[in-house]
């Protein structure tokens, strides 16, 4: 078994625990249904990152509650401040553990498509 990132990014509606909650959950959702992930046991460890202007939760802490990751390895951080970057972005690297010939499918949903135009 090896390990292997999925890259998923969304736009948040606002800055309020709500939002990022939302946002958070509605990412990781796609992410597993576009992957055929079933589970935490599935996952090695998450990286989630917010540009600055998202600072009202903490992202990891979604999975936590909601699903139940206590046994996952999490971390939250801000992305660079890269001048004219996409604003109100949340990012996931969801690091999976899975076989050599799994091909990550990667996830852009609302305004964060973009980043792949």
């Amino acid at each position: 078994m090896i390990t292997k990132g999925i890259r998923g990014a969304i736009t948040v509606e606002s800055n309020t625990e709500q939002s990022i909650k939302e946002a958070t959950l509605e990412l990781l959702s796609e992410m597993f249904d576009r992957n055929g992930l079933t589970g935490s046991a599935d996952i090695s460890h998450v990286i989630f990152t917010t540009t600055e202007d998202l600072n009202a939760a903490f992202p990891a802490k979604f999975p936590r509650v909601e699903l139940g990751w206590d046994d996952v390895a999490m971390m939250c951080f801000h992305e660079l401040q890269v001048p004219n970057s996409l604003k109100m972005c949340l990012r996931i690297l969801l690091v999976v553990n899975c076989d050599e010939k799994f091909k990550p499918e990667f996830v852009y949903l609302k305004g964060a498509a973009n980043l792949r135009k």
